[in-house]
This record gives C-alpha cells, structure tokens and sequence, in this order.
C-alpha cells in the first residue's frame, strides 16, 4: 500500500514531467512555418507604405538604416524570441513616428520580412498575442541543416 505523503509526491512528480514536456512540444522556431501567406502579402503591403523608404525597397539598407534580409540580418537575430522582436519594431519604428503601427500591424510586416529571409509559409497566421508570440524563437538555421551550430 503506497502511503498519502507518496502517492501525492508520485503526482507531482508526472504533473511535472507532463507539462515540461508539454512546454517542450510547444516551442517553436521560424523554420516551423509560423506565418501565412495572406499574411506575409498584408505585411509587405505595410512595409512598402511604412518601412521601404528607410529599408530600401529589397529591405537591402539604405544609409544607417540597416537590411532585413541576409547574413548580418540573421546572425543578429539569431536565437531572439518572436514578441521582443516584434516590440522592439514596435516601439522604435517607424523611426519618424515610434508606435505608430499596431501590434497587429508589426506582427504583419515581421511575417512579410520572415518570408523574404526564405522561411516557410505555414497555414495559420503569426499571432499578435506576446504570449503566443514567446514560444517561437527566431531560428537562422534550420535544425540539422548547413550552418547549424
């Protein structure tokens, strides 16, 4: 007969276990197709309009403003998590009018710039929600392939 003291340290132990495991599966990276198309369209329709004149149309740099799409892009960003890359555009950009852009609308323009560095389209939308947002790390390489550490 296993006493109370056990049987209750036994579930804490598998509740435990189960949602490390659950946190686990949950986490994600930019290779997971965490963005849709429609999506990425919007996004390259507002940085056109909000970002292209300081970003360069190619989003290749123009003067101090640096590029969003390349080596230097990726090294930089490599292993952030999505919602602080998404706040730090939010609250620093446009550089003429800071916060300007929504939550929603910064969440558009990062899937369209996702999308020109090569990652994959998936069938549902990058959230605009922080919380969902911190569960998927931008990720430069793609788990076991060329370049990964």
């Amino acid at each position: 007969m296993v006493s109370r003291a056990g049987a209750t340290l036994s579930v804490g132990v598998l509740v435990a276990t189960l949602g490390a495991a659950g946190l686990e599966a949950q986490a994600k990276s930019t290779w997971d197709g965490v963005f849709s198309k429609t999506q990425a369209g919007r996004g390259g329709a507002l940085y056109q309009a909000e970002c292209a004149s300081c970003h360069g149309p190619q989003l290749g740099g123009i003067d101090a403003a640096p590029a969003l799409v390349g080596g230097r892009f990726a090294s930089n960003w490599n292993g952030v998590i999505i919602a602080d890359m998404v706040d730090r555009i939010r609250i620093s950009m446009p550089q003429n009018a800071p916060g300007k852009l929504s939550r929603q609308q910064v969440t558009d323009v990062l899937a369209y710039i996702l999308s020109r560095n090569g990652f994959p389209a998936g069938d549902k939308e990058l959230p605009r929600q922080a919380g969902f947002q911190r569960a998927i790390a931008y990720s430069a390489y793609k788990s076991g392939g060329p370049g990964a550490p």
